[in-house]
């Protein structure tokens, strides 16, 4: 069996990546390794405490946020999103999935905390992103890769979602990425602060995540990495470098996509999941409420017409759950998911593992890439 550090320099060597950081942690071993360099052109090494953008990373970490909020008795999960959304409190529909923005009906219910929770609110990325209302999400909303710099803020957001129409009905369909974002509005709105607030105040300084956040102060840019897309020509296109659009607090905190953080960071709430360490003696989250991030949600209907997933998987609160072994890598039961700059956090609760990976290059689509697929297999037969 290949070692993890194996596994990683085969895909730096090939040129696909120029590094990666990675970590395997089971039964009290930890194994992690940093490979490569942090940018094609810099030559510095890529180190194990490396700053990541993590992109859909971040969708764990808001849910957890929420089931802060849950736990304080401030919002529940079957509460409408409206008492705190106003801008949501008439959703239309449209009639049908390709028909017009301008066609709609009413929703049939007001849309719940547990909707944006699971992503069935009715808005995201459907299968097909050429959609007309779909395309709204990306022209208006600027959804997709994250770009802090080029997103309005929260309240001019919401007024700009009150107008999109949503794609289904609330909790008729799962939907990708735009729900994660409505809850981190919502959740800076129930706390009464900034997003980026919240979290440090109630995750990131708790739990000791110290290098994770919406910006890289300029006193850590020498860790931070820089982020590349595959281009045409199978070379590496520059997308974003250190000093750009994570150096300054962006208009809009992306609940969505817009954290970054470092291999050990995500490890720690890796840990604070599977239930390892307290803070002041007690658990971040109680066990009840990690289980309901980590439990399916989805129908089988609803996982089939997905369009995104197609190696046996359902969801929970802000992540990806394996519902079988469709796919030689997936656990039962293993919680996380993919970051779109290239970057991959699970656990399995039933055997307290935990698994990160983080690179520097942009994923192309929803299909998981060889250096993904080639790390689960590592983690699923350590």
């Amino acid at each position: 069996m290949s070692t993890l550090r194996e596994v990683i320099e085969k895909h730096v060597h090939d040129g696909s990546i120029p590094g990666a950081v990675a970590l395997v942690a089971r039964d009290g071993r930890v194994e992690a390794v940093a490979v490569g360099s942090t940018g094609t052109d810099d030559g510095t090494p890529m180190a194990r405490d490396s700053v990541f953008r993590i992109a859909s990373l971040t969708k764990p970490v808001v849910a957890a946020a929420a089931m802060l909020l849950i736990e304080d008795g401030r919002i529940a999960l079957d509460d409408p999103v409206a008492r705190r959304l106003p801008e949501l409190a008439a959703p239309v529909v449209v009639r049908t999935p390709d028909g017009p923005v301008d066609d709609v009906v009413p929703a049939s219910r007001p849309i719940t905390l547990l909707d944006l929770m699971t992503s069935r609110a009715g808005y995201g990325f459907p299968s097909d992103f050429s959609l007309p209302a779909a395309r709204l999400l990306f022209s208006d909303l600027k959804q997709g890769s994250p770009l802090p710099r080029d997103v309005a803020a929260p309240d001019a957001w919401m007024d700009t979602l009150s107008r999109i129409p949503l794609l289904a009905q609330p909790g008729s369909e799962w939907l990708y990425n735009t729900c994660s974002d409505i809850l981190g509005v919502l959740i800076a709105r129930v706390a009464g602060q900034p997003l980026p607030e919240f979290l440090a105040e109630r995750i990131f300084a708790p739990l000791g995540m110290s290098d994770t956040g919406f910006t890289v102060p300029a006193e850590k840019r020498g860790r931070f990495t820089t982020l590349y897309r595959p281009g045409a020509d199978g070379g590496l296109v520059l997308v974003d470098t250190p000093a750009g659009q994570w150096s300054g607090m962006p208009d809009f905190p992306s609940g969505a996509g817009g954290l970054v953080s470092t291999v050990d960071d995500l490890y720690v709430f890796a840990r604070m999941l599977l239930g390892e360490g307290t803070v002041d003696g007690r658990r971040l989250l109680t066990a009840a409420s990690v289980r309901q991030m980590t439990t399916d949600h989805l129908t089988p209907a609803q996982r089939e017409a997905s369009g995104l997933f197609t190696e046996g998987q359902g969801w929970g609160f802000g992540g990806a759950v394996d519902v079988d072994t469709t796919a030689p890598y997936n656990v039962p039961g293993r919680y996380g998911w993919v970051g779109g700059t290239g970057t991959t956090a699970h656990i399995v609760p039933a055997t307290g593992t935990a698994a990160i990976m983080l690179s520097q290059v942009e994923m192309t689509g929803p299909t998981p890439p060889a250096l993904m697929r080639d790390f689960w297999q590592y983690a699923a037969d350590a």
